[in-house]
């Protein structure tokens, strides 16, 4: 069962936050290397942490039934931690940027799918459509020991939306887009650089008796 109410945590952190980044603005692509992976090429590579209630594999496109109780957060606001969300993941090492369309049948609070960079249970950052109050945000957490959490109104209520995550450097840029061409950016957040981390898709029902969520469009582009 949750321990806390994550939007009260999101209420009080946004008192003392600067407005403005949370505003989308215009995102452009990043460069991407030649080499990259898609589809069923990159589906066929990855492993579940935490496997779901099911799922399904059909060529590039991924369907998966999340188990209820399900969640990644780490002790902000409380000392709540839970790491048994579903994560369907493969390691990269060095600069990536990695996209999917993202939809499901979000219903409960906090019904969450969406991208998941990881390097431990301690550092990891996840990006994707969640549904809390009623409705369908944009949603970010980073976390570094300590979750933190931000959010900015979804960019559809009812279609899939290109969720992208971009390591550079010393950083993940996360950005969302309702075509796959013409990306808004999200976030931007430290990670540790020059360290294998895993990479993929997650999703998450911490309240409900779990949900749909289909994945496709998956791509991978190194360097």
């Amino acid at each position: 069962m949750m321990c806390f109410d994550r939007r009260t945590f999101l209420q009080q952190s946004l008192g003392v936050a600067c407005a403005s980044l949370l505003e989308p603005r215009a995102y452009s692509s990043f460069l991407q290397s030649p080499g990259g992976s898609t589809g069923a090429e990159l589906l066929a590579r990855m492993t579940w942490m935490n496997p779901p209630a099911s799922f399904n594999r059909s060529g590039g496109k991924l369907d998966v039934r999340s188990s209820p109780k399900t969640d990644f957060w780490r002790k902000t606001f409380t000392e709540y931690v839970t790491d048994n969300g579903h994560f369907f993941s493969l390691p990269v090492e060095g600069e990536f940027t990695v996209q999917a369309r993202i939809d499901g049948q979000y219903a409960a609070q906090y019904d969450q799918a969406g991208l998941m960079v990881r390097l431990n249970a301690e550092n990891w950052m996840k990006c994707g459509t969640e549904f809390f109050d009623g409705q369908r945000h944009a949603s970010v957490v980073f976390t570094r020991d300590f979750s933190d959490w931000s959010t900015m109104p979804d960019l559809s209520s009812t279609a899939p939306v290109w969720w992208r995550a971009a390591r550079t450097k010393n950083s993940i840029e996360n950005s969302c887009s309702l075509d796959g061409k013409t990306f808004t950016f999200v976030r931007s957040g430290y990670f540790p650089p020059r360290v294998k981390v895993s990479v993929g898709i997650m999703c998450a029902a911490p309240t409900g008796p779990g949900f749909q969520a289909v994945f496709d469009e998956l791509k991978l582009d190194m360097g």
